[in-house]
């Protein structure tokens, strides 16, 4: 390393040690910090009560698919919302339904509805679930 005149530049404040101590002292910290922030996310996002899980589904013919599932809830008295989907060949999602889940005295419920596509459809699935459900949904 070439020594700077201190008189006209000053003297060094951090020797290459301590500079790569620090660097490596922040990206620990930016580690712990990114695990932390996503574990909060997951426990936030992750607590609705509703898991479900997909039990089959059925090619009708090359614009339909029959999706059958197995929603359990925390508490089974509550209406919920999942959303069935279907894919074509390619993996794109080619159709999409929101399904009602009225309350019921079991904790699972098997449910099970059609789902219209856009292409021909290879498979059917389950996106999610959830609590918050949509007006244009509840039962009347």
């Amino acid at each position: 390393m070439i020594e700077r005149p201190a008189a006209r530049y000053g003297r060094d404040r951090l020797t290459a040690g301590r500079r790569r101590l620090i660097a490596i002292a922040l990206t620990i910290a930016t580690l712990v910090a990114g695990v932390v922030i996503a574990v909060i996310a997951f426990q936030r996002f992750d607590s609705t009560g509703v898991q479900a899980e997909l039990g089959g589904y059925r090619l009708i013919d090359g614009e339909t698919v029959e999706v059958t599932i197995n929603v359990t809830r925390e508490n089974p008295a509550e209406p919920v919302v999942c959303i069935l989907r279907a894919r074509s060949i390619d993996g794109d999602e080619t159709g999409r339904r929101e399904v009602l889940v009225g309350p019921s005295s079991e904790s699972t419920v098997q449910v099970t509805d059609i789902v219209k596509t856009t292409k021909p459809p290879v498979t059917g699935d389950v996106y999610g679930c959830g609590t918050q459900v949509p007006s244009y949904l509840h039962q009347k």
